[in-house]
């Protein structure tokens, strides 16, 4: 008997999408929130399938994502944010809260979150993944909602 094999595709086209982004860390998280934006149109979504939500910080996203995730009017959240290493154990804290309550969120809700919050020991690390030489890790967060939010819909049969 041949392997059943299910995965998402690269279609976004019907597809709605919220991009959670923080105002915090601006000049690397406008840049990912960009990124993600094409990302969105490449595949595909109409602008009116997008909804994005700018917060204060990282500290303040899995709240928002929550909210979006449990309204049930996305088929995936995109959770953009920086978090970048500072002098004090804020980071540690900011960055492992973020993490893990955004992880909560996608479990317990059912709505596939993209990770794309950035944690990074300088700014140059920061900018450099967000659209510089590492690529934009914006656009790398869609393109995972987009193909989640697409198995998603195959897994329950619509």
């Amino acid at each position: 008997m041949p392997i059943t094999k299910i995965e998402g595709n690269l279609e976004a086209r019907g597809l709605r999408f919220a991009i959670v982004v923080t105002r915090f860390n601006s000049i690397i998280t406008d840049r990912l929130a960009a990124g993600a934006v094409d990302a969105l149109k490449r595949t595909g979504c109409a602008e009116d399938d997008i909804t994005m939500v700018h917060i204060p910080g990282s500290w303040e996203l899995p709240i928002v994502t929550r909210e979006l995730a449990e309204s049930k009017k996305y088929d995936a959240v995109i959770c953009l944010g920086a978090v970048i290493r500072g002098d004090t154990p804020h980071f540690d804290y900011v960055a492992g809260e973020a993490a893990k309550g955004i992880g909560q969120v996608a479990a317990q809700c059912g709505v596939p979150v993209a990770f794309g919050v950035l944690t990074t020991n300088t700014v140059e690390q920061a900018i450099d993944r967000a659209g510089a030489k590492s690529g934009n890790k914006g656009f790398d967060a869609a393109m995972t909602a987009v193909e989640m939010a697409n198995l998603m819909r195959k897994l329950r049969g619509k």
